[in-house]
């Protein structure tokens, strides 16, 4: 279904110990996560609107789950919760704070595509966050690789495309992924429409690195 999938299905009650935190449903996954919204109360939560409003206690139950989860059902609701609360900027320096970004990237090592891809939108949405991306960059190298060798235009590839694409919004870690440009050219090539309009919009990102080559050469060439 791609990255716009439905999921306001989940309404999970997520216990852990003797407290319970409760999800619920709110936003729809979207390229670029919602920054602040200025609609958004200081209250309680209102269930009639997209808010998704948790204490840091509330918040950190649902690390935990992630963090503990043996059973991928539940971890997958989890991280689904997950990915809608990190989708408002102000809950993002909280699931920092709490240690949720190596949490969350660790999912990455499983070999459940559901979980994977549920992961890997949990820190697309993070990564709208200059200290977030800071962090998370070494994570980057991996990601890269997976997305290039996940199966092609599966739902893994397309969110990977998203986090990479994300990540390199700004100059700062595109030198990162400049020996697999070549790599994404094939994908280019080679995928759906879906996966051809993602990787183009990485690849418009990474154009920067060779014009910052390019300057780099005349200034070599014209030295003052």
């Amino acid at each position: 279904m791609g990255y716009a999938r439905k999921v306001g299905w989940v309404t999970a009650g997520l216990v852990i110990g003797a407290g319970a935190c409760y999800y619920c449903p709110g936003p729809r996954y979207n390229d670029w996560s919602d920054d602040d919204d200025d609609n958004m109360h200081t209250g309680g939560p209102d269930l009639g609107q997209d808010d998704t409003i948790l204490s840091p206690q509330e918040l950190q139950k649902v690390l935990c789950l992630v963090e503990m989860s043996e059973k991928p059902y539940i971890l997958e609701a989890a991280l689904i919760a997950l990915g809608n609360i990190a989708a408002y900027a102000f809950n993002r320096d909280i699931i920092r704070d709490l240690g949720g970004l190596p949490i969350v990237a660790k999912i990455l090592n499983t070999r459940d595509p559901i979980v994977k891809e549920k992961a890997l939108i949990v820190l697309n949405n993070l990564s709208v966050n200059a200290e977030n991306q800071r962090r998370l960059k070494i994570y980057m190298n991996q990601v890269c690789d997976d997305t290039i060798t996940s199966r092609l235009n599966s739902s893994v590839q397309l969110a990977g495309l998203r986090l990479l694409t994300n990540m390199t919004v700004t100059n700062e870690y595109q030198h990162m992924l400049a020996n697999s440009i070549s790599d994404f050219f094939r994908l280019f090539s080679a995928g759906n429409e879906e996966t051809k309009f993602q990787v183009l919009k990485l690849l418009l990102n990474l154009a920067e690195i060779r014009h910052s080559r390019e300057r780099s050469a005349k200034v070599h060439f014209f030295p003052s």
